[in-house]
């Protein structure tokens, strides 16, 4: 059976000079990332910032998708290590805890070129050039624009009243709770959504727990698009250009008017990633990591991921 745990790889500047933090593993006097297993009941992104709270004692929220390692284990056991790049702020940084402890006797932070000649295992160095190459590309630091699917909801055939009312079945108000790690690992803070009751309640656990304001869009309503499918861009494109961190809530026929719109951000092979956000399920969602950039200039996208809760379909 696979072992799969997640970490960050952290980074920040310091006078326009890139740093990166390494965990120095007194018991085994290695360097390299924090991370660690995944426990029951996680999704590897809750997985990845609970690891780097307790290793570095620092609050991140996940940017760019790195690549995985794969390796066995002395037992044989394959073991699979999914990162992410994520930045840390310099309020994060004043207020981290860490005091050293039983798995890292101290955290570093460093240029690339010093961590380079830290890092204990190959693996993490092929990383570090990896976040090196996003960084020098000015990929590394994004925004998430988070594309979320309501829950699931009570069938069609099984509601007598206005379909804009329709409830989220129990095991879709299930969903919606079990969202929330997986949302505050990626940590949008702008929410906008089909004011339809099935999206509305989809996102409500989430802002009501961290205080987030709902704005409510009647252009990512089904009739909403499949009125005026340009109403609909508009509202995601607006909410591109903010550059803030977003959690987008809608239906799935007006899915395409919302992926199309994002293409505009793509190259090729990223709209065809996109399109997988066409068969999105109820209570899935698609984060797509975006660069922020100067005013006037276009965002690019730096990398696409698609999650679900732990609550089974």
């Amino acid at each position: 059976m696979t072992v799969y745990a997640a970490g960050a790889v952290l980074w920040r500047e310091e006078k326009g000079v890139l740093q990166l933090a390494l965990v120095h593993r007194g018991r085994y006097n290695d360097y390299g990332w924090a991370k660690g297993k995944l426990d029951p009941g996680e999704v590897l992104p809750q997985t990845a910032v609970r690891e780097v709270l307790e290793e570095t004692g620092l609050k991140v929220k996940l940017g760019v998708k790195l690549p995985v390692q794969r390796y066995k284990l002395p037992s044989g056991e394959p073991k699979e290590v999914h990162f992410w790049a994520a930045r840390v702020s310099d309020s994060a940084l004043a207020g981290s805890k860490f005091v050293p402890h039983e798995e890292v006797a101290e955290v570093i932070w460093a240029t690339p070129e010093k961590v380079a000649s830290l890092l204990s295992y190959d693996a993490d160095k092929e990383l570090l050039k990896h976040v090196v190459g996003l960084y020098n590309r000015e990929l590394l630091y994004t925004k998430p624009f988070v594309v979320l699917r309501h829950a699931k909801a009570t069938p069609r055939t099984d509601w007598k009243g206005p379909d804009g009312k329709r409830t989220l079945l129990s095991s879709g108000k299930a969903q919606a709770k079990a969202l929330i790690p997986v949302l505050n690992a990626f940590g949008p803070k702008k929410i906008v959504t089909s004011p339809w009751v099935r999206c509305l309640t989809t996102v409500e656990p989430y802002a009501k727990k961290y205080k987030f304001p709902i704005v409510e869009r009647i252009a990512l309503s089904e009739h909403g698009n499949a009125n005026g499918p340009a109403r609909t861009k508009n509202v995601v494109r607006d909410l591109i250009d903010t550059q803030k961190p977003a959690l987008l809530c809608s239906h799935r026929p007006s899915l395409p008017s919302i992926i199309d719109e994002l293409s505009d951000n793509a190259t090729l092979a990223q709209k065809k990633e996109l399109q997988q956000g066409l068969l999105l399920k109820p209570g899935h969602l698609m984060v797509v990591h975006m660069t922020v950039e100067p005013k006037g200039h276009r965002r690019q996208i730096a990398s696409i991921e698609q999650y679900a809760s732990f609550i089974a379909d």
